[in-house]
């Protein structure tokens, strides 16, 4: 069951004019579900993407790269889900190019300006027949009102669908800003997430696009983990179709700020969603580490106890046993490290004082803060300004059973 998570409203996800979003039941892996998404794009749109770092990148990663790389504008986005088209080798790609090429030709475009995505099994063959045959009824399904539709049409093991939408006005001019993500197991993302999709109606140059892109997943997307493992099909996307008020042209200026600042807090928004829908999740974990020699240091750091199974599996019995986590801290790869300047915080409750317990400490405060839903590490190394955040869960018995029973 999610944390403190819900399905969207349809009716707080707002249209990007130059958006058209359509869905499919193509039986990729199962009947009747939801499991292949069109999204068409208008032309003119500024279209950017930041992917996985595995080196096993899946078909449509690889895919998406040279596409993205060819310098042509993106018309539209294929996703499908239950079939990751991962570890496929050179079948996989001619799979995902015969995929973007049927739907080329049926939308009237380049094959390099579509982009293709999979999420689902590994080491499967993708069913490239289901999948073209389903594209005529996800195009005929086309409408800029079909985010919620969108946003579940992308799931796997995911038990809400995840969408955010703003409307901002920045300077004198509205922008609008609608996204969807899928993720909940294979997450700690070395880019982004599984898949994420943002679009919005500002007019900015696809430089500048690509950017913003990789700012927002590194402040969002990259400061999430479930369970440490990144996946083979990473992929984020941001989509400026230029239709609304808002122009941007210069990155030196206070637009350019309000806007990346607007798009990140939608990233984000969508990566809390996965972070709280993690599977078996009971908890949602803030580890925040301040006082760090660096950025690097303090990502280093919060990792180290985000990823401990031990502080997971303390966190799901609301055990506060709150010695592991000092000894993730340790072993974090900070040669010099100075215990004695390090302090911790669990939520209001002072824990740590000068690198032991603090002598008011109390086991029954640190029960208290263990028993919520929603909980704060705080972390001060005593060893200069650097901070940062990730966002984890912890880890419960569901979370072995369905990724024991995620294949059948």
């Amino acid at each position: 069951m999610a944390v403190n998570l819900r399905s969207p409203d349809p009716r707080s996800l707002f249209p990007i004019d130059g958006v058209e979003l359509g869905w499919a039941e193509a039986g990729i892996r199962k009947p009747d579900r939801k499991d292949l998404l069109v999204v068409r794009i208008d032309e003119g749109a500024a279209v950017a993407g930041v992917f996985t770092q595995n080196r096993f990148a899946a078909a449509p990663v690889l895919l998406c790269r040279e596409h993205l790389a060819a310098n042509k504008r993106a018309r539209a986005l294929l996703v499908n889900t239950g079939n990751a088209n991962a570890g496929t080798g050179e079948p996989g790609l001619a799979a995902a190019r015969a995929s973007c090429d049927e739907l080329a030709g049926m939308i009237g475009c380049d094959a390099r300006q579509v982009l293709p995505f999979s999420t689902g099994v590994i080491m499967e063959s993708l069913p490239v027949d289901r999948l073209i045959a389903g594209l005529p009824q996800a195009l005929n399904r086309l409408a800029a009102d079909h985010w919620s539709q969108a946003a579940e049409t992308i799931m796997t093991t995911d038990t809400v669908p995840k969408a955010v939408s703003r409307q901002v006005r920045i300077g004198e001019k509205s922008v609008t800003l609608t996204g969807i993500a899928k993720g909940a197991g294979m997450i700690r993302p070395n880019m982004a997430t599984m898949l994420g999709f943002i679009a919005t109606d500002a007019d900015i140059p696809l430089s500048m696009a690509q950017r913003l892109t990789q700012h927002a997943a590194d402040q969002s997307f990259n400061r999430i983990t479930i369970d440490g493992d990144t996946s083979t099909n990473d992929s984020f996307v941001v989509i400026a179709t230029g239709r609304g008020p808002l122009r941007i042209e210069s990155e030196s200026n206070d637009l350019y700020v309000a806007f990346r600042d607007a798009l990140t807090d939608v990233a984000r928004g969508l990566a809390h969603a996965i972070v709280r829908d993690g599977e078996g999740a009971t908890k949602f974990i803030e580890v925040r580490v301040e006082q760090a020699a660096s950025e690097n240091e303090a990502s280093r750091v919060a990792y180290a106890v985000a990823h401990s199974p031990l502080v997971k599996t303390a966190f799901f019995a609301s055990d506060p046993n709150l010695g592991r986590i000092l000894a993730a801290v340790g072993y974090a790869g900070i040669d010099d490290l100075d215990p004695a300047r390090v302090q911790m915080h669990l939520d209001d409750v002072y824990v740590v004082r000068d690198g032991g317990r603090h002598p008011a400490y109390r086991e029954e405060d640190g029960q208290r803060v263990m028993k919520n839903s929603e909980i704060v590490v705080r972390l001060q190394l005593g060893r200069g300004e650097a901070a940062t955040a990730v966002w984890t869960t912890d880890l419960s018995h569901d979370y072995v059973s369905i990724n024991a029973d995620y294949r059948s």
